[in-house]
């Protein structure tokens, strides 16, 4: 039988969590070994937020429901369902979600989210 040209990813890769943030990663190292582009299903609960990081992938964020603050190079972006945003590699970012509802969103990363290349601060 012929190799199809196409994937139907129905078992995306759940990454482990310990801050209550929920990743499904559909595409990327985790699931496919693909190392040209990461995408992944998130959802964000109330009162979340991580380090500052210096990726090196640019990063695009697709909000579907709730709100996601993201602060680039010192500039705070509050994004509303139906906004996208594209970070370029090398900004110093960090996302949160200071609401008080979850906040679900897709992100789109090139290359590849990379934990080693994404380079999080600590504390």
């Amino acid at each position: 039988m012929a190799e199809k040209n196409y994937f139907i990813q129905d078992k995306p890769f759940r990454v482990p969590t310990t801050d209550g943030k929920v990743i499904n990663e559909h595409f990327g190292l985790a699931t496919t070994r693909t190392r040209e582009y990461s995408i992944a299903h998130m959802i964000a609960p109330p009162d979340w937020s991580e380090p500052h990081q210096k990726p090196e992938f640019d990063e695009v964020t697709l909000v579907l429901r709730g709100k996601k603050r993201i602060e680039v190079d010192g500039e705070t972006i509050d994004l509303q369902p139906g906004q996208s945003i594209l970070i370029k590699g090398g900004a110093r970012v960090r996302y949160s979600n200071p609401f008080e509802e979850p906040c679900e969103y897709v992100s789109f990363c090139v290359p590849a989210f990379d934990i080693n290349t994404v380079h999080r601060e600590e504390g």
